[in-house]
């Protein structure tokens, strides 16, 4: 294995707990533009595209401005309340930072949400590069936002892990050519992901920081 020079992690679900933050929110929205609710697999199979994608569905192009607006300011107020960074991730990326490793984050998440996440964690010092869900024209699964990492740091494959909980991370992963890391503390894709072989599986957070560990100090 070669010494890691880039880590690219997903966010929700991954770095962070947002998922009940995300189904609250689109259902807050759409609570008010169709009077109704969605369940959490028919808003998870709405993710790919930054929220507008799923946003417009609720209330219709011509209301979609009015809609994310609403969106943002739902998701802001309520998020020291339902969301929370998992126990253990600022010390997994303060460690990276310290190896001289890259660090990027690429998320399906639009430029907005993902800003309001950074900014309440007090973790968008850590990250050398951000892919949103608005800076790709294809979303994951592909491996767009991969590539645009890879051709910004000048690294090669063998040199970079992506870290995600989702089908789309593992496939956009095998797409780009680079080893995937699947973590499965919050992941509501779980049995999915298993099915497919990801090079590394992890299930707690303390189980990948010693693995990271372990793989840095086999280069040092």
């Amino acid at each position: 294995m070669s010494r890691l020079k880039c880590i690219i992690f997903d966010m929700d679900g991954t770095l962070t707990e947002t998922n009940q933050l995300i189904f609250d929110s689109f259902n807050h929205i759409a609570q008010k533009f169709q009077g109704k609710k969605y369940s959490v697999s028919e808003i998870t199979a709405m993710f790919g595209p930054p929220e507008e994608g799923a946003l417009v569905r609720i209330s219709g192009e011509e209301r979609l401005a009015e809609a994310m607006e609403e969106y943002l300011e739902f998701y802001r107020s309520n998020h020291d309340r339902l969301a929370r960074l998992y126990p253990g991730i600022v010390e997994i990326l303060d460690y990276v930072k310290k190896q001289s490793c890259h660090l990027a984050l690429f998320t399906g998440k639009g430029t907005h949400t993902t800003a309001i996440t950074l900014e309440e964690f007090k973790i968008k010092s850590f990250f050398d590069y951000v892919v949103t869900g608005n800076d790709v024209i294809l979303h994951k699964p592909s491996a767009e936002g991969i590539r645009k990492i890879l051709s910004h740091f000048k690294v090669r494959k063998d040199e970079v892990l992506m870290v995600g909980d989702s089908v789309a991370d593992l496939k956009a992963s095998r797409e780009a050519g680079v080893e995937i890391a699947s973590v499965l503390w919050d992941s509501y894709g779980k049995e999915e992901v298993l099915e497919l072989n990801s090079d590394y599986v992890f299930h707690d957070v303390e189980e990948f920081r010693d693995w990271l560990s372990r793989r840095f100090a086999e280069h040092s």
